[in-house]
């Protein structure tokens, strides 16, 4: 074995802990508007996995490159191409996924390159959430019946025991994470429950439950707090002890559904991907109630990823583009909308000012905004376009006559990278440490990339 592991099943983005260093990269182009993407190389791996009739699979090879590569690009290091949704890379080459018969599997990653399946496990449903821990080689797996199975895997990756079942919820489950130092499984699920066992007895802690269905999940072992994200858009903090479970308060900001938290436990950063195509930095560490908002994606954001030392944000999405946050750059603020009954730069009245219409003898007019001062204006005065990297705009976006030319003035280079999946992307996870990127796409396809250039 080599030394890379990748566990998945048929709902559960797949999670990346570890992987080996490879030669291998793939080319990628621009796609759509916007600042353009970075070109990849060459593609260079051929290594696919097919399901053919029931108990029949066929193995394809990867034929690793040596070559020079462009700067600041990701290169693709391993393809699998199966029917997994959601999954973890372990330690020592492995990968674990679901596919449509509600198994669990452990795909081995051998010498010569080619990923065989070293342990198959049949589950009573299909699974939904998936979280492996690295130091204990636990593996929770949370099922489409609401329930979680507890396995064990061996030191050699080729067998996993049963251990405990718990019957957490009442539907699916949509996300789990287990914390090693309080012995905690936290688990969130569509019957809009957030519940607290505890791994040493199986005995539920505590619960919460919202109005609507629970889609993300994140914990801050540090301070005991875990972030729940929903399918209303909004974000529930909550404090968890022994005890039982407390609410905190509320996140709200996004206009469409949380599919995706990360957490940066040094500077207490929250992020937040949505349905609304917008990624937003909640400053929970300042509590001055600050939230940055980045806008690069064109279509739904499905997965972050944050490295912490490195202070770079990376997030992909359905429109198959990965983009490379730098967070080490001073940012601002988005500015807050401004309300007005009439344009505040000509004073002409929007279509709802009923009695200066009279007055003016004018038809009323939509009502816009400048992005960077956040003043109600008219079409007309907002009809200039410009990118704004600072308050986390890399596209164009309507600003006010005034506010062009200030902006025009600065430098307005672009803090972040863009990079072609190739696949629209619906689950992701980093190893930092050893500069790998894992990702799956609605093709069914798991990449993992090499991303050291971008940390560099």
């Amino acid at each position: 074995m080599s030394g890379e592991i990748v566990v998945g099943s048929k709902y559960h983005p797949l999670a990346l802990v570890s992987a080996a260093p490879q030669r291998a990269c793939e080319r990628g182009g621009d796609r759509g508007s916007g600042p353009k993407r970075s070109e990849a190389c060459k593609t260079t791996t051929t290594f696919a996995l097919s399901q053919l009739p029931p108990g029949t699979w066929t193995l394809g090879t990867i034929d690793w490159h040596t070559r020079s590569q462009p700067n600041r690009t990701p290169k693709l290091s391993g393809r699998i191409n199966v029917p997994v949704h959601r999954g973890s890379i372990l330690r020592n080459d492995n990968d674990d996924d679901d596919d449509r018969s509600s198994t669990v599997r452990v795909w081995l990653k051998r010498d010569s390159g080619h990923y065989w399946p070293s342990i198959c496990q049949y589950m009573p449903a299909g699974a939904t959430s998936m979280h492996y821990c690295v130091e204990t080689r636990q593996l929770f797996v949370g099922l489409d019946n609401g329930s979680i199975n507890e396995f064990i895997l061996e030191q050699d990756y080729n067998r996993m025991t049963a251990m405990r079942d718990y019957l957490a919820h009442q539907a699916r489950v949509t996300g789990i994470i287990f914390a090693a130092d309080f012995e905690w499984v936290l688990s969130i699920g569509r019957d809009k429950l957030f519940q607290l066992h505890s791994s040493e007895t199986g005995q539920k802690l505590g619960s919460y439950q919202t109005d609507a269905w629970y889609t993300a999940l994140q914990f801050d072992a540090q301070s005991k707090h875990a972030f729940v994200g929903d399918y209303s858009g909004q974000i529930a903090m909550l404090k968890l002890d022994n005890s039982g479970v407390t609410f905190i308060t509320t996140l709200k900001a996004h206009t469409g559904s949380i599919h995706t938290l990360a957490w940066d436990s040094e500077k207490q950063l929250l992020f937040s991907g949505s349905f609304d195509q917008s990624i937003i930095v909640w400053d929970i560490g300042g509590r001055q109630g600050t939230a940055y908002e980045l806008q690069g994606h064109h279509n739904k954001v499905t997965a972050l990823c944050y490295a912490s030392v490195e202070r770079l944000l990376l997030s992909g999405g359905e429109d198959g583009v990965i983009v490379c946050w730098n967070m080490a750059a001073n940012r601002k603020e988005t500015a807050a909308w401004i309300e007005s009954d009439v344009c505040q730069a000509c004073g002409r009245p929007f279509f709802w000012n009923i009695k200066a219409m009279m007055d003016q003898r004018q038809l009323g007019l939509r009502q816009h905004h400048c992005r960077y001062c956040g003043r109600a204006l008219c079409a007309r005065c907002t009809s200039q376009r410009i990118p704004i990297p600072a308050m986390g705009f890399e596209f164009e976006v309507r600003v006010c006559d005034q506010c062009h030319i200030q902006l025009k003035s600065e430098n307005q280079s672009s803090l972040a990278s863009f990079h072609d999946a190739k696949h629209s992307v619906i689950g992701m996870d980093l190893d930092a440490p050893r500069r790998r990127l894992l990702t799956i796409g609605q093709d069914r396809i798991i990449k993992i990339w090499d991303v050291s250039a971008l940390f560099q």
